[in-house]
């Protein structure tokens, strides 16, 4: 049994992201086409694109803002015309900005996390669940957070911006899972990255011993999740969040 993803369009979101990346070609091994979007990585996304070709797969680079629906509608017709309608969304992109408390917070990072996460979700359902519904089969993937479970002080912006896509895709699965279309979440939590590898910090002893597997997770660790939920083998898993962060946090029944 494997993971076989040909004759499949996947789309990634933040393709070029440590954790998108990974994902991007995780997929492309499996046998899937891709998407490589990107927002400002155009070199990094050209980079990407020629690696995922060299799996024997089709890959194009798309360019769009995903907080700008009339942006991912433009993005959903140029895949259309240069690649082919899309099976998988994998919605990865977020805004990057500065943690701090609540009260320092400046109140357009919270605006900018609902609409990296929140909005995004809505916008790429928008685009890509119409096709699917028409095709009888399709997979939305979000990636969440382990934070959106903890609520530590300083994460107040993006557990609201992640508490709320969570409620987008609960709701989605329940609306959409008639069409055989899953929607499910994956959780990461402090994941070792090529950034990591090239700056030495993979350890991190105080965060290692609140997990009980002991460790950090990998970026490959993630997109195994991702390619798994693409997948036919998880053809009766929809409205799920999983953790993937070696247990540090469990949701409760």
């Amino acid at each position: 049994m494997k993971i076989d993803l040909g004759k499949r369009t996947a789309l990634v979101t933040g393709a070029t992201g440590q954790l998108g990346r990974v994902m991007a070609r995780t997929l492309a091994q499996c046998g899937a086409n891709v998407a490589i979007h990107y927002r400002s990585s155009e070199e990094q996304a050209l980079a990407l694109q020629e690696e995922l070709t060299a799996y024997g797969v089709k890959a194009v680079i798309v360019h769009a803002d995903i907080t700008d629906q009339q942006s991912v509608a433009d993005m959903k017709r140029e895949i259309e015309a240069r690649l082919a309608p899309v099976d998988i969304v994998v919605a990865n992109a977020v805004v990057q900005y500065q943690w701090t408390s609540i009260l320092e917070q400046a109140p357009e990072d919270y605006a900018s996390q609902f609409d990296s996460c929140v909005m995004q979700s809505v916008y790429l359902a928008k685009a890509f669940v119409p096709g699917m519904i028409e095709r009888k089969w399709g997979r939305f993937v979000g990636i969440n957070t382990e934070c959106a479970m903890q609520n530590f002080p300083s994460q107040s912006a993006y557990v609201a911006g992640k508490r709320g896509m969570d409620g987008i895709y609960r709701v989605l699965a329940k609306e959409i899972g008639e069409h055989g279309i899953t929607v499910n979440q994956v959780a990461p939590g402090w994941t070792i990255s090529d950034r990591d590898r090239e700056s030495h910090t993979e350890r991190n002893e105080a965060y290692e011993q609140s997990v009980p597997l002991k460790r950090r997770g990998t970026d490959q660790e993630i997109a195994n999740a991702v390619a798994f939920l693409a997948s036919d083998l998880a053809s009766f898993i929809t409205g799920a969040y999983i953790p993937v962060n070696g247990g540090n946090v469990m949701p409760a029944i």
